[in-house]
């Protein structure tokens, strides 16, 4: 009967202060460590969930701050720091704080955003893309500005968020932008690296009116593989 209530009563804490306090063997304690620690894991992720649905209920609105202009291309976007500081604001309020992990392959930069709760539950999501070597980067330049834009773009979604830039020039003024997903974006990159380079990445970032694969909207998805796919064919002809 002593061993049945110290299972069912009491959590794994008090549970193993009872094990001890009545001399249990190794065996026992080895397990009631087992419990405790699976019964931590359980409510740290609990404890994460609830703290993100507190977020998601009241969160931030991250507005455009940066303009960017070169040759007949001009838009305004929210900046990481302006992304950043707002939604880890926000996070930070509710026991939750973010960061990020870079590596770099032979063709393309993978960045890591991981969101972690005071109680030690962490989720995570990866985007990856090609070095940015639109304009006149050189390229240190082109790796850090693929960086920071992955960076932007991990963090507003894995928060479920989205700014309101990039707006069809004024037409969905107000509307949450949608990006292409992660697996469609590393489809894009892996096309772009097949093709070569005959394929003009600057131009069709221009074309698409963005800086980066992964700031291409959910709209734009299928005019950006069209473009792709004509690229594709006249390469075969060659």
């Amino acid at each position: 009967m002593e061993e049945k209530a110290l299972e069912v009563k009491g959590s794994p804490s008090e549970l193993i202060t009872l094990a001890l306090n009545k001399g249990s063997d190794l065996e026992k304690l080895e397990k009631l460590l087992a419990l405790k620690e699976r019964f931590e894991l359980n409510e740290a992720r609990k404890a994460y969930h609830k703290s993100m649905s507190v977020f998601k209920a009241n969160p931030p609105k991250i507005d455009k701050d940066k303009a960017v202009a070169y040759g007949n291309t001009k838009y305004n976007h929210a900046s990481l720091g302006n992304v950043t500081e707002k939604i880890s604001e926000a996070l930070s309020k509710c026991g939750l704080s973010a960061s990020w992990a870079t590596k770099q392959e032979t063709d393309k930069i993978c960045v890591t955003c991981r969101i972690t709760h005071e109680l030690g539950h962490s989720e995570e999501t990866t985007l990856c893309a090609a070095s940015d070597t639109s304009g006149s980067k050189n390229a240190i330049q082109a790796i850090g500005s693929t960086i920071t834009y992955l960076e932007r773009y991990t963090l507003l979604a894995l928060t479920g968020l989205a700014t309101y830039d990039q707006d069809d020039d004024g037409q969905a003024a107000g509307k949450p932008v949608e990006f292409i997903t992660p697996e469609q974006v590393t489809e894009i990159g892996e096309r772009v690296t097949k093709i070569g380079k005959a394929f003009k990445l600057a131009k069709f970032l221009k074309f698409l009116n963005v800086e980066t694969t992964a700031g291409i909207k959910k709209d734009d998805y299928k005019k950006a593989i069209s473009v792709l796919e004509q690229a594709e064919k006249e390469k075969a002809k060659k």
